[in-house]
């Protein structure tokens, strides 16, 4: 039993770490922006479809998911650029129910661009070699893939911390998420920034999606789950606070995953919990600041 839980923790935490990998994007938007994006589970999900694709055309299992992993991310980032440039700027000073309109229509609108693009079928993208089978935890299969969705999450919240603490860029967009007014008196191009903020945040959701579509299946309806867990993960983690967007894609990982062990029925319902325990005890988020 001790065995069973770990492997179900472990398998948790990948499934976290994927998570973080389109949370940390979303957080990145709606804190510097304040854009609660609901077509960012569409960019995970066109990021899928690009993967199968790109990978159809390489050929070769290895180099074709190496491939769609820098492609995918790119398309994505580039529709996301597009995106806030032609569309999401020219409303930036109307009440936020448009904003909240205007990416929900886009939802719907890339939902049907993916079924003319690709139909309704359900695709998958085969693991590369080596990675397709299991590894032996105290007796337990493990998928071997699993253990590429920890270390890259691991190593996206190591690049993504430097890049917001060490450069330019960064320091920036932690000064726009603190004072978003103060920084553009301070002459910085707002605009130019919010727009490289939404194309990165896009970016990672494409990453997202590159790195699920081996460990799963692709089919429309990809983005409804995981945008739905992407905001609970920064709510509880804290808006704008990518390390709590880290922590609390772990603890909704690790709470679904002990929850589909012990009460699979009620495996959802523990995440929504465990949403309205931190909203009670802390409800900035575990990481978040009071404002």
């Amino acid at each position: 039993m001790i065995e069973q839980i770990l492997v179900q923790i472990l398998s948790g935490i990948s499934r976290g770490m994927l998570l973080f990998v389109v949370a940390a994007g979303l957080t990145l938007i709606f804190g510097t922006m304040r854009i609660a994006n609901f077509a960012h589970g569409s960019f995970y999900m066109l990021a899928a479809y690009v993967t199968y694709s790109v990978t159809r055309w390489v050929g070769d299992r290895n180099w074709g998911l190496a491939a769609a992993l820098i492609i995918a991310p790119l398309v994505v980032a580039g529709v996301g650029a597009l995106i806030e440039s032609q569309l999401l700027r020219r409303i930036s000073t109307r009440p936020h129910q448009y904003q909240l309109i205007l990416t929900y229509a886009l939802t719907l609108i890339i939902a049907d661009a993916i079924k003319l693009l690709w139909g309704r079928d359900t695709y998958t993208v085969p693991r590369p070699d080596g990675l397709d089978g299991a590894v032996f935890i105290l007796d337990m299969p493990f998928p071997s893939y699993n253990l590429v969705l920890i270390a890259a999450g691991v190593l996206l919240a190591i690049v993504l911390h430097l890049v917001l603490t060490k450069t330019r860029f960064g320091k920036t967009v932690r000064a726009a998420v603190s004072d978003g007014e103060m920084t553009g008196a301070l002459g910085i191009d707002v605009q130019r920034l919010f727009t490289r903020v939404f194309a990165l945040g896009a970016g990672l959701a494409g990453l997202g999606g590159a790195l699920a579509a081996p460990a799963g299946s692709i089919s429309l309806g990809l983005d409804s789950s995981i945008i739905i867990e992407s905001f609970a993960v920064i709510i509880i983690g804290g808006v704008g606070s990518v390390m709590g967007a880290l922590v609390g894609a772990l603890l909704i990982g690790i709470v679904h995953a002990v929850g589909i062990l012990f009460a699979p029925k009620l495996a959802i319902a523990f995440i929504f919990l465990a949403l309205c325990v931190v909203l009670v005890a802390r409800p900035q988020g575990l990481l978040g600041r009071s404002t």
